[in-house]
């Protein structure tokens, strides 16, 4: 199958666009690699001694030999996290597997991870999109050591992933392996869990009762199951060829992950320098690869926080795109699963209907992936159209199945749920959004409705509570943006609009602050750049201003005459409450240095640039 049109010419354009950031990224590593053996061979004896000193004799004399690599592990565990919770295992199998490759592995760093779960909702999540730069960061000084020849990132969540491969992409001569923990098994239902949230909201269902429903819903080890960003990022270290493959969604505690995790360490050993084939993170990292993404992102329904995280990832690479290049795949790429919350089965039964090998078969044969990309298992993204299996107690591929086995979840590209991806770009007076609409049913994708202007969450669900909001309108809420307050998810709001909406009243949600992989099924537009605090038009909105969303147009404006609109003042917020308490007080630099969202909402300033927004 040849290339589709669409695809070929968005991975021109990126690559045209990036060609001289792109050319410099390589000659640094190109310089990082001239380095000849192991990279500890070059330190120092002193400096070696100390990086050896804990280690059991027989590890330490072949990492004192410099002629075996050694392994780094980067990881995000910690037992609150219950996606994290199954790495505190992991090392040790990793340093076992290793020792059988004729390898050492060293626990390179940890680096932290927060639960938006947890902090959904709460003061917490305004340092959660800020703790992704932190993460990456943390992955540097990791590896800073100078004395690994390859690394396997540990991480599942939202910004952790994210996070450990800008880090890990600095260090781009070295192979990487992302290495997963699974998603935990499935408990009730998302559509029982969505209602007994709506009842909450209506005080129809106690606190008592809300608790044990969510208690039912996240209940043990593994990652949360409906297709929020976490997920989202499994699926993309899949297309992208930086897992093994099928390994996204196998169980945590069973034999088939540990024995995934195992034949990760056994495979970066071979793909490092001193193995018998060299495959660089920086070689599987190019535009094709990330333009491979933004497909997957799409066919899928992923997460809109990876119109933020993407742009971020491909610049860390010395590749620039935009919401332009995510706007133009998504017409021609199908949706071909429903998973929660774009249907309602989780990604349990998106992998046993068949998974991550028939999608990434279907899409291939579509031509919607680039084919003949590097992966960590060599040339060609056909290996990940497989399987693993256990044969013997060893991890084997086998092909995926043929056809789906559940069609309601996952579908061919000749049959797809939608002809397109479900994110739109939405342009106009009101700036540059995202919104995805393949969870919206299409009577909900237009509306025009008088603007209620809110300067934060609480605002609107106090509003919400003393029953103001029983008619049409449009939600404003602003000075949400990275600089503003770190751009906290605001899915606090869902329950309620999601309640106005089934009363019959035409709803929807604008802000400059994000929805992420749980966007559902009320219109947002969210990721609204330029933010308020920087300027943004969405400040010169005011309360009874007529705010028009067409999702099939692809605007976002408000129908105040030009005139007037040119001469209002912009609004201004009092924001001392988002510079203190838990911890905010530690990121007011981050604040203060943050580009937009579509430069990837980055604390690094000229370090990473983006691109300057498109027309």
């Amino acid at each position: 199958m040849s290339l589709n049109p669409t695809l070929a010419r968005v991975t021109d354009r990126i690559r045209a666009r990036s060609a001289a950031s792109r050319a410099a990224y390589l000659l640094r590593v190109d310089a990082a690699t001239r380095v000849a053996g192991t990279a500890r061979k070059h330190v120092s004896c002193a400096n070696q001694a100390h990086a050896y000193a804990a280690f059991e004799p027989n590890d330490k004399l072949v990492l004192r030999q410099a002629r075996l690599p050694n392994l780094g592990i980067v990881s995000a565990y910690n037992d609150m996290l219950s996606a994290h919770q199954p790495f505190e295992r992991m090392p040790a199998l990793i340093k076992d597997a290793a020792r059988g490759a004729g390898a050492v592995a060293q626990f390179a760093g940890g680096v932290p991870a927060m639960c938006d779960g947890v902090t959904q909702g709460e003061a917490g999540m305004e340092l959660s999109l800020f703790s992704r730069d932190v993460i990456a960061m943390s992955t540097a000084v990791a590896l800073s050591h100078n004395v690994f020849d390859g690394t396997l990132c540990l991480g599942v969540c939202d910004k952790i992933v994210p996070g450990l491969l800008i880090g890990a992409l600095q260090f781009g001569h070295l192979p990487t392996i992302f290495v997963p923990a699974g998603p935990m098994t499935s408990g009730i239902s998302n559509d029982q869990k969505a209602r007994v949230r709506q009842n909450f909201a209506q005080g129809l269902a106690t606190r008592e009762e809300l608790l044990e429903s969510e208690m039912a819903a996240y209940h043990g080890p593994g990652t949360c199951t409906f297709y929020g960003t976490a997920n989202s990022n499994q699926m993309l270290m899949e297309v992208m060829g930086l897992h093994l493959p099928g390994a996204a969604f196998v169980n945590p505690g069973t034999e088939l992950r540990d024995g995934l995790t195992r034949a990760a360490a056994q495979r970066l050993a071979a793909i490092t320098r001193l193995g018998n084939e060299y495959i660089p993170i920086a070689k599987v990292v190019d535009e094709r690869t990330i333009a491979n993404a933004i497909v997957g992102l799409l066919a899928t329904g992923g997460s809109t926080n990876h119109t933020i995280h993407l742009v971020a990832i491909a610049a860390a690479a010395g590749i620039y795109i935009d919401w332009n290049d995510f706007d133009d795949l998504s017409a021609a790429v199908p949706l071909l699963t429903r998973i929660y919350p774009n249907g309602s089965a989780d990604v349990n039964h998106f992998h046993a209907a068949g998974g991550m090998g028939y999608l990434i078969r279907e899409l291939l044969g579509a031509g919607l992936l680039h084919g003949d990309v590097t992966t960590v298992m060599g040339e060609g993204l056909a290996r990940y159209t497989q399987e693993p299996w256990l044969d013997r107690e060893r991890v084997a591929w086998r092909a995926a199945v043929e056809k789906s086995l559940d069609s309601a979840v996952l579908r061919p590209a000749a049959e797809p749920f939608s002809a397109d991806g479900g994110l739109k770009l939405l342009k106009g007076n009101l700036g540059r959004a995202v919104i995805k609409v393949s969870a919206v049913k299409p009577e909900h994708r237009f509306v025009e409705a008088p603007a209620i202007v809110f300067n934060g969450q609480d605002d609107m669900m106090a509003a919400f509570k003393r029953g103001e909001l029983t008619r049409d309108f449009v939600a404003v809420v602003r000075f949400q943006g990275p600089r503003a307050n770190g751009m906290p998810e605001l899915h606090k709001l869902t329950p309620a609009l999601g309640v106005l909406q089934d009363q019959g009243y035409h709803v929807a949600l604008v802000t400059d602050g994000r929805m992420s992989g749980a966007s559902g099924k009320v219109p947002a537009a969210i990721h609204v750049t330029p933010e308020c605090l920087a300027g943004g038009p969405l400040a010169k909105v005011r309360d009874g201003d007529v705010i028009r969303l067409d999702t099939e147009a692809g605007t976002l404006e408000v129908l105040v005459d030009a005139t007037e609109w040119a001469a209002r003042e912009t609004a201004t917020a009092n924001l001392d409450a988002n510079q203190h308490g838990v911890g905010r007080e530690l990121f007011f630099n981050a604040r203060a240095n943050a580009s937009g969202a579509e430069q990837g909402a980055s604390t690094f300033g000229s370090t990473l640039p983006g691109p300057q927004l498109a027309a």
